[in-house]
């Protein structure tokens, strides 16, 4: 049989198809324009079939409209979190439209905490020309991937866990902290799709109990490195988003919920008063 036959886009979508993959369609799309040799597009298929993230197949993922790169290994950025970078790219330019609050000199520091492959920050450095961008990340993976996509953005990336990693000259000087730690249950993630409980790290999914152990972690330090009036963002589910408010005021932070049913999301935002 001709190669090209094996390669035809009804084959593709039939082999996707029946692997259980809901948008056949679009995914044989994606492959079939990635400008793999047949042998190099039979065994990506294949990999598909057999389970492996899309997006690690292609090397990226879609995010904001930004193509991020990603790796095997790596947390892929999913769509939900644009609503954490649509609200922080709403408070910057609020905050660019108010009062000043700092000399004209310096540029708002945002800072990507538990970053994986850095798509908020490099999202947020091209919404948002002009703002000093790090990221950071206990995952050497991720923050080898986190260098691919916020270094060319003009950012910085940190390795190390939560704040341990940042810079100590960032203490109390930071805008705004953005954040997409862990938060599925440790009993939940036996439940999830394959792709992500077997391809991306447990480190990048597991929340602890609850979900909610990292980012009770970054709420209570949250104060030192936040200035006056700066914002913590965080991912979550809107089961959670009442426990990570009400942590957050214990914090010293004013917390409101905002959600995305378009998007199937839900953020916490704390203002440091």
């Amino acid at each position: 049989m001709p190669v090209e036959s094996l390669l035809s886009r009804s084959t593709v979508i039939g082999r996707l198809r029946a692997a259980g993959c809901v948008f056949a369609e679009d995914e044989a799309d994606l492959l079939l324009s990635a400008g793999l040799a047949p042998k190099e597009l039979t065994n990506a298929v294949q990999r598909r079939v057999d389970g492996f993230p899309l997006e690690h197949i292609l090397g990226w993922a879609e995010f904001c409209g930004l193509r991020i790169r990603v790796g095997a290994g790596v947390f892929v950025p999913r769509r939900r979190t644009e609503l954490l970078v649509r609200e922080a790219a709403g408070l910057l330019a609020a905050s660019r439209a108010g009062p000043a609050e700092r000399a004209p000199s310096t540029r708002p520091v945002v800072v990507d905490l538990c970053c994986g492959s850095g798509a908020a920050g490099t999202a947020l450095a091209a919404l948002v020309p002009g703002i000093e961008v790090h990221a950071s990340d206990v995952d050497p993976a991720a923050v080898r991937c986190a260098r691919l996509n916020v270094l060319p953005a003009g950012g910085v990336v940190h390795e190390g866990d939560l704040y341990a990693a940042l810079p100590a000259r960032l203490q109390g000087n930071v805008d705004m902290l953005v954040v997409n730690a862990p938060y599925v249950p440790t009993a939940s993630i036996s439940s999830m799709p394959h792709e992500a409980r077997v391809h991306e790290p447990r480190v990048s999914l597991d929340g602890g109990p609850d979900g909610l152990d990292i980012q009770r972690r970054v709420i209570a330090g949250a104060g030192a490195w936040l200035r006056q009036g700066g914002h913590l963002l965080i991912e979550t589910s809107r089961r959670q988003a009442p426990h990570a408010a009400a942590a957050m005021v214990s914090a010293g932070l004013s917390p409101r919920i905002a959600t995305s049913t378009e998007l199937d999301a839900t953020a916490v935002i704390g203002k440091l008063l």
